[in-house]
């Protein structure tokens, strides 16, 4: 294949790489504490034989957006939003996970766990025990939770030293390998969950795009295939 078939397979390959990420985002645009994803195009030049550099650009890299949610009144007891920078961290078989999805629940045990029933640490790292009997539970701004007037633990709330490296996993979870550290003003308020930060009509709008470049970019590859097989033909002849 010339260059100019790389070229476009490149670029039509790319262009699926984003429709899937878009109708991923589209699909969980009413998902508790969903972050919208993108694609980050990398340039590279392919150098011809005796000739220019042709310019390609590949889409390799999904962009996690960080941007806040809509706050969400639940008045749930146990449902929590954090306002500003800042994750959840929640205890996994695979490892320590991040997460903005604060719609929390004690557990059998008395722990406080996610939906799937994964525990939410502490400020120490520590799975958070909430009594049975705790009457009138309240979490204060700084993620502190108290009964009856007297603190019984603290939501930890951290921020991933690279934001950059994290890695999505299971929708609202990511995997920060680089590390984490609390966040010294943490604002967690209770009786509310954060939305999803998918703004749908913006992404449908983008899959439109993506979908006609994608058209045009077929197109050009079909006229690029048949003007191959015509020469292949005449060179034969």
């Amino acid at each position: 294949m010339e260059t100019a078939g790389y070229v476009a397979l490149a670029r039509q390959t790319s262009l699926m790489k984003e429709m899937r990420v878009i109708a991923n985002n589209i699909a969980n645009a009413n998902t508790t504490g969903f972050r919208q994803e993108g694609v980050i195009f990398a340039e590279y030049v392919e150098q011809g034989d005796g000739s220019k550099g042709v310019s390609m650009a590949q889409g390799t890299v999904r962009n996690t957006s960080l941007a806040q949610g809509t706050l969400d009144m639940t008045g749930g007891t146990f449902d929590v939003a954090i306002e500003g920078d800042g994750f959840f961290m929640v205890q996994t078989p695979n490892g320590n996970r991040l997460t903005r999805a604060g719609a929390f629940t004690p557990s059998a045990q008395g722990n406080l766990v996610t939906p799937d029933g994964y525990p939410v640490l502490d400020a120490g790292g520590a799975p958070l025990f909430v009594p049975p009997d705790a009457s009138d539970l309240a979490i204060a701004r700084d993620g502190t939770i108290s009964t009856q007037g007297r603190p019984i633990g603290q939501i930890g709330v951290v921020v991933p030293n690279d934001p950059i490296q994290m890695e999505r996993e299971g929708g609202v979870m990511f995997r920060a390998d680089a590390g984490t550290v609390p966040v010294e003003n943490p604002r967690v308020m209770q009786g509310f969950v954060e939305a999803s930060n998918v703004d749908p009509i913006l992404q449908v709008a983008r899959m439109v795009e993506v979908q006609r470049a994608y058209e045009m970019g077929q197109s050009f590859m079909d006229r690029e295939d048949e003007r191959i097989r015509t020469a292949m033909k005449a060179f034969v002849k």
